[in-house]
């Protein structure tokens, strides 16, 4: 009998969960049923992808960065992984900006459908906006601060920090490097044994993502709005979508014309990873994952994922970059506002930046969203008008966030020379 593949089996969770959940919100007490009984089933998966989330880019990463032995070919990793990501969320705002300008969703919401989304949803406006004015209170400067840990255990404890862990990471990779190897050799050993305990605790985790999922799906069914509510933002949910699609047939030609890879090749591997990011709503929940697909089903050397995936799961946010630009456009639509040229090149650079300072969990673009809308003048009260259908989205964007370090690694890997033929057989 011939083994179902993982990402078939993922799917098969997915749609068993909408289904129980559906058919949950037809019975008195459905909704409690599944949230008492089912969702804790989801946040132990979640919560146990997370756990590993820091050990991995620990081991990883200095292993990877101590493989090296070269400063120089380091930096070389560095500049065209930074570029490379830098490039792809320009495109992605732009593609947003461009589709919400000619769709105009804004203008299909009433005005007392606005008024009703507003009403129903500022008290969860209030906190993001809170949220984003401590952050505009902080020096222009203070991004390079927070790299820096004042104590790496102490950033290690939060999965928010991650950027602070990658930064420990190739600082302690480089140390690994400048010492005589006789030195450094136990102490790659042990991070080399470190980083082969935690791959397999990744394939045991992988064996409850079809029941993960499951558990995530039947909740988050149960947990929506009203659906009358999801009908007022058709057309906002269809610009997004619209643009997330067309970020995804990008990937595909960038992997097809610059790494000569098969898109379904790239799809194929890269698929479990993106159902995984799909449920998650959490790139970084999703990174332990995405290494193992792309090192072992599409051939990236490991010294490559383990540099390059870390840090697009922290910087590299194009999914999120475009709804942050779809978003401000639809809001000030809806509030009648006729944004100038000027003030929409200022949202892409405002979202580009913003895309880097998004942690990798669910919500966090909302955050940075507060801080696009101050910059274009557009008011934050507009939040409220996109909750009620943010979470589907949020998906969405995190499977297209996914894609795109996994299209980084795969180019970095062909311009470096280091994308070979997978090193296990691809069972999906």
């Amino acid at each position: 009998m011939k083994k179902i593949a993982l990402h078939w089996k993922i799917l098969l969770g997915m749609i068993l969960g909408v289904g129980v959940g559906v058919l949950m919100t037809q019975f008195s007490g459905g909704k409690e049923l599944v949230q008492d009984w089912i969702k804790p089933f989801g946040s132990i998966f979640i919560n146990s992808l997370k756990l590993i989330a820091v050990p991995l880019i620990l081991g990883s990463l200095i292993k990877g960065v101590s493989d090296l032995k070269d400063i120089s070919k380091l930096s070389k990793m560095g500049g065209r992984t930074i570029g490379i990501y830098l490039i792809t969320t320009l495109i992605a705002v732009s593609i947003g900006l461009l589709l919400v300008n000619i769709i105009k969703p804004g203008e299909a919401i009433s005005a007392e459908t606005r008024q009703d989304l507003v009403q129903n949803y500022s008290s969860d406006a209030a906190k993001y906006s809170d949220a984003a004015l401590k952050q505009k209170e902080n020096g222009p400067l203070q991004a390079l601060i927070d790299i820096v840990p004042e104590n790496i255990f102490g950033a290690a404890t939060e999965n928010k920090n991650m950027l602070q862990v990658i930064f420990f990471s190739i600082f302690f990779g480089i140390g690994l490097i400048l010492i005589p190897e006789k030195k450094s050799k136990p102490v790659k050993k042990f991070f080399d044994g470190f980083n082969e305990v935690i791959l397999k605790m990744i394939d045991l985790i992988m064996l409850a993502a079809p029941f993960g999922v499951f558990a995530l799906l039947s909740a988050l069914v149960v947990e929506s709005p009203s659906v009358g509510l999801f009908k007022a933002l058709i057309w906002y949910a269809f610009t997004v979508i619209l643009g997330l699609f067309l970020m995804m047939v990008f990937y595909n030609l960038l992997t097809l014309l610059v790494a000569k890879v098969n898109p379904s090749t790239f799809l194929k591997g890269i698929s479990p990873a993106q159902l995984l990011a799909f449920s998650t709503s959490s790139s970084a929940a999703t990174l332990p994952v995405t290494m193992e697909r792309v090192t072992d089903h599409l051939g990236v050397d490991e010294e490559v994922s383990s540099f390059v995936l870390p840090i697009g799961a922290t910087i590299n946010m194009d999914g999120t970059s475009l709804y942050q630009a779809v978003a401000a456009v639809f809001i000030a639509q809806a509030f009648g506002m006729d944004l100038s040229l000027g003030v929409q090149l200022g949202i892409i650079a405002t979202a580009t930046l913003a895309s880097i300072g998004s942690a990798a969990v669910p919500g966090a673009g909302m955050v940075m969203l507060v801080i696009v809308l101050a910059q274009a003048g557009i008011p934050e009260a507009g939040l409220a008008l996109i909750f009620a259908i943010d979470r589907p989205l949020d998906m969405c964007r995190t499977a297209v966030n996914v894609t795109g370090d996994a299209t980084v690694a795969v180019i970095v890997a062909k311009s470096l020379g280091m994308l070979h033929d997978p090193k296990v057989e691809d069972r999906s």
